[in-house]
This record gives structure tokens, C-alpha cells and sequence, in this order.
């Protein structure tokens, strides 16, 4: 009795703290530990909350808010800093976009750069992880992402990241970000309740708007790059894999719907590569540069922009 308590303790340790984590014995690549992801799971099943929460129109622009906040912090600094290094910015900054980031219950920036910066080794090959043309769509939208084998950090695939222990600090604790900001987003709709009535939210609305739907709308948003970018949408470039633009999951997503353009050149900070290729995430990145909060800013060469299959 005191082995089986003494193994759910250390289970629910691991749900904090990843260098806990154990796979079961009977553990397969594809297969799923629920125990451990019944918080991903618990997430969604919270959307039901909203039938007893309602809304407030400051719940709804709030979620809004902590949606676009956070979409940025994954698209410009876990994807296009972390995974791709587009830009520079200094060893605060890193950190501080890491630890955004990190809010988006997206695992830590070092395991997130790693699994990508493999996702464009192999880009829809039978070692891509998430490819739809190899493991199926739902395998690719989401069932990688909660399976054993894709788990832990890859460090062998950021060694010039795994050197500052911040950032390992962020990987290995990667969920006590999210918590702290749904305590944080409570307490302060508990605050405007009884400070600001005429706002008609108070705590477990706007956790259920600022935290569970804008996070559950940032999942499935970014796993959209994963899964429809790379069927559904154009081909300007005739790359190696199947990734599309696609112009709703680049609205979406804040410009990561430019999928081919950044598998034609994943070295470039802007995606859309043309002024009528929308991106958010450049035009933020931009402004943060005119701050002097980062620099040397990459951009695609327009020799390789221009770049067409010969006929």
C-alpha cells in the first residue's frame, strides 16, 4: 500500500516537476500516458464552465489579450528566436519571452526549439513526429504531443540554449508558469468584482475566458501549422515536404500560416515574404527592434525570395 502512495506522489510530482517523470513500464512510442497529460485533458473539459460563468465584455477582450500576448511569445520568440535564431536579443530577454512563452502551457523554449528545429530535419518524412502525410491528422494536430517518446527535451538539439540554466530551469518546470498565471488571472477577476462591478466579471469568469479558452485556442491554433499547413493552402515553393501558406491559419496564428514561405527559407524573421502576406509576429519583432530590445533582425534574401522552380 505505502509502494502504490509513494508512486502516485512521485506521479503527481512529475506533473511539475519533468525530471520526475517516469513512463510507465509497458510505455510504447505512440502510445499515451493519461495520467499524465489528464491536465490537457482536464483543460478541455473546463470549457464546459462556461455555461455556469457566462460573459462579461471584459472577459471576452481579456481573453483576447492574454490570447495575443501569448500567441507572440510562441511565434516570435519559441519559434523564431529559439528554434531558428533569426534575431538577437539579450540573456534577460531571452529569458523573460521564455517565461511568456511558457505560459502557454506549451511545454518549455528548449523543448519546443528542439522537437521543431527536428520537425525541419525530417519535414514530412517518416522521422517527422507531427506529419500529417506520415501519421495520420489527428496524430499530427495533437497525439504527438501528449505521447511518451516526444516527452522529454531533446539538449543534443539546443546545446547553445542548454548552457544558460534559466532556461533549463523553465524547461523542467515548465507547468508551474501556467498555474501561477491562472492564480494570478483569478485573483485579479476576484479584485474587479468587488472594485470595479460595472465590469461584470469576478474570478472564475475571467479564468475560465483569460486562462481555459485563450489557452485551448492557442493549442489548437498552433497545432493548425502542424497539421492543415501542411495540406490545405498554396505552394509557392516546390520544397522537399508538403507545407502551404495559408492565409486564415496565418490570421490565426499571428503569420505562421506562411508555412511554405518558412520551409522555403526557415532563416528569415518575416514569413510573409510579400507586403500582402500578413504577419503580426514581424511587425512585432520590428517594433521590439526599433526599442532596442532585439537586433540583426534576418530577413529573407530576395534572391532566394524570388526563387521559382525552373521550367
Amino acid at each position: 500500500m505505502q509502494c502504490k502512495l509513494a508512486g502516485v506522489f512521485w506521479r503527481l510530482v512529475g506533473w511539475l516537476d519533468n525530471e520526475r517523470y517516469q513512463p510507465p513500464a509497458n510505455a510504447t512510442d505512440v502510445s499515451i500516458d493519461w495520467w499524465r497529460v489528464f491536465p490537457f485533458v482536464l483543460l478541455h473539459i473546463a470549457l464546459f464552465g462556461l455555461l455556469w460563468v457566462g460573459w462579461s465584455p471584459f472577459a471576452v477582450g481579456f481573453a483576447i489579450v492574454m490570447y495575443l500576448i501569448r500567441m507572440f511569445a510562441i511565434t516570435g520568440f519559441y519559434h523564431r528566436y529559439f528554434a531558428h535564431k533569426t534575431f538577437q536579443t539579450s540573456r534577460f530577454g531571452q529569458f523573460l519571452f521564455g517565461l511568456i512563452g511558457a505560459t502557454a502551457v506549451q511545454r518549455g523554449p528548449l523543448w519546443w526549439a528542439a522537437h521543431h528545429r527536428a520537425h525541419h530535419v525530417h519535414a514530412d518524412q517518416a522521422e517527422d513526429i507531427h506529419s500529417p502525410h506520415q501519421h495520420g491528422f489527428l496524430w499530427s494536430h495533437l497525439g504527438w504531443f501528449l505521447s511518451h517518446a516526444n516527452f522529454h527535451t531533446r539538449l543534443d538539439r539546443v546545446k547553445e540554449l542548454a548552457k544558460f540554466p534559466e532556461l533549463r530551469l523553465l524547461d523542467r518546470f515548465d507547468s508551474l508558469m501556467p498555474l501561477l498565471l491562472a492564480v494570478a488571472i483569478y485573483a485579479l477577476g476576484t479584485l474587479l468584482e468587488s472594485t470595479a462591478p460595472a465590469l461584470e466579471t469576478n474570478g472564475l469568469q475571467l479564468l475560465e475566458w483569460g486562462f481555459v479558452i485563450s489557452t485551448i485556442a492557442l493549442y489548437h491554433a498552433t497545432f493548425c501549422v502542424n497539421s492543415l499547413a501542411h495540406v490545405w493552402g498554396s505552394r509557392r515553393y516546390q520544397t522537399r515536404d508538403h507545407s502551404r501558406n495559408n492565409l486564415l491559419i496565418a490570421l490565426l496564428t499571428l503569420g505562421e500560416g506562411w508555412h511554405n514561405n518558412h520551409h522555403h527559407f526557415p532563416g528569415s524573421a518575416k514569413q510573409g515574404f510579400y507586403w500582402w502576406e500578413i504577419d503580426f509576429t514581424y511587425y512585432g519583432l520590428r517594433l521590439l527592434a526599433a526599442m532596442g530590445i532585439i537586433w540583426n533582425v534576418k530577413r529573407v534574401p530576395v534572391h532566394v525570395r524570388e526563387q521559382r522552380p525552373s521550367s
